[in-house]
């Protein structure tokens, strides 16, 4: 008798040789080898998006390129244009409004986000819903609170200059939030306070419900009062995360560029002008692409330096 094969039959058992040498192949490899192959991918997205403009960066720092000139050949000047940048006052200045908005700013978040996190961590009976609400501006990108201040601000049409001129009896019309020298930088100040402060308030959220109850319950037993328990339970217990709050924000707020650039887009005058903004200047007005980027190298080292100093003080506060 003839025996009949069914004309899948042979794909199938193609198929299964296929499987079983890959499974061969696969368990061939030690398990090193598969991670690497999953991590490859990852690796090299980072070396062409952030290594690969870093290094052609830092090579462009040692040159006098000008993009509005660039006919002329490019030419290699050593540590001219850093010997430049460091010998600016104007630059100077500059980081010394970035270190006044990095300060002010940030303290003003850490002390509205822990009271937030404070209040919230109460658990009334609408705890989610303020949550919620307060967490709005943080949800909403830089440009679009830069626009939506900027025109609160107005002294025409924004409501804000009314608000101001009912409590205080001032005109409204009268000044400028934006258009001050005295007023502008506190503006900036306000604004990055208000769509950031929920995020500190976040994080310290976490910290205060990482505090196990039990803690409080000995206090009480040893009848510590309510202040009490605060400086030496919660604030303590808290401080990590606080640090880790003030760290975060800072750097950000260090190259803090999209939403001062709408609202003041650095003036009055310069008086509100960050380092970041006269990097752009730097780089997309003057085109002076070598001390732009020599620029970019200075502050990059600056923040990684401070930061790195400042992680090794959050340790130590960890380790506490």
């Amino acid at each position: 008798m003839t025996a009949i094969i069914h004309p899948d039959a042979g794909a199938d058992r193609i198929g299964a040789q296929a499987r079983q040498a890959a499974t061969r192949r696969v368990h061939g490899l030690s398990d090193r080898s598969i991670a690497w192959l999953f991590v490859a991918p990852t690796i090299a997205l980072l070396l062409a998006i952030n290594i690969f403009p870093l290094i052609w960066m830092i090579r462009l720092s040692f040159t006098s390129l000008n993009l509005s000139m660039s006919y002329l050949p490019l030419r290699f000047v050593g540590l001219e244009n850093y010997s430049d940048i460091l010998t600016d006052d104007d630059v100077w200045i500059r980081l010394q409004t970035t270190a006044r908005f990095v300060i002010c700013s940030v303290a003003l978040q850490v002390v509205i986000g822990f009271g937030l996190a404070l209040l919230i961590n109460r658990q009334f009976r609408t705890h989610s819903f303020w949550t919620t609400i307060i967490l709005l501006p943080m949800m909403l990108s830089p440009a679009v609170v830069g626009n939506f201040w900027t025109l609160l601000f107005q002294p025409q049409i924004g409501p804000f200059n009314y608000v101001i001129g009912l409590f205080t009896g001032i005109p409204p019309s009268s000044f400028s939030m934006t258009g001050e020298v005295a007023l502008a930088p506190w503006t900036i100040v306000l604004v990055d306070s208000w769509m950031w402060a929920p995020y500190v308030m976040l994080i310290c959220l976490a910290g205060l419900r990482s505090i196990p109850d039990y803690i409080y319950e000995a206090a009480e037993v040893d009848r510590a009062s309510a202040w009490r328990q605060f400086w030496s339970i919660t604030l303590p217990m808290v401080m990590p995360f606080l640090m880790l709050a003030v760290l975060f924000r800072a750097i950000e707020n260090f190259k803090m560029f999209d939403m001062v650039n709408l609202l003041t887009s650095g003036g009055p005058g310069s008086t509100t002008e960050l380092v970041s903004i006269t990097l752009k200047r730097a780089a997309f007005e003057k085109w002076r692409t070598g001390y732009s980027s020599a620029l970019a190298i200075i502050l990059f080292v600056t923040v990684f330096g401070a930061a790195n100093i400042y992680v090794k003080a959050l340790n130590r506060v960890k380790q506490r």
